[in-house]
């Protein structure tokens, strides 16, 4: 059974870090696109991040560039690094896979995906 699974998220100050973790098993993902994305109350579900399946692309949204790096620790495990966090990254953070590596910020392109890992930001 093919399945994500988000760790690390939390309460976090203003400024503050959070490592999250995402374990996929099930299969190997090591050949797929793994992305991260997140959705805030009352909002769409958007993107963040993105690397690709050898880490010869990566991507992230506008709104974390700089402050977030993602990055393969395992063959089945991708990381967000988020630093200077603000109260605007306060939402549910998901995993996702792509076993077309796309590489792509569009949700449905990808096929897996976690139940999510709440982070709070407060001000």
């Amino acid at each position: 059974q093919v399945q994500l699974v988000e760790s690390g998220g939390g309460l976090v100050q203003t400024g503050g870090s959070l490592r999250l973790s995402c374990a996929a098993s099930g299969r190997t993902f090591s050949t797929d696109s793994m992305g991260w994305f997140r959705q805030a109350p009352g909002k769409e579900r958007e993107f963040v991040a993105v690397i690709s399946r050898r880490e010869r692309t990566i991507y992230y949204s506008d709104s974390v560039k700089g402050r977030f790096t993602i990055s393969r620790d395992a063959e089945n495990t991708v990381i967000l690094q988020m630093n200077n966090l603000k109260p605007e990254d306060t939402a549910v953070y998901y995993c996702a896979a792509d076993p077309l590596d796309y590489t792509s910020a569009r949700p449905d392109d990808y096929s897996y995906w976690g139940r999510g890992t709440q982070v709070t930001v407060s001000a």
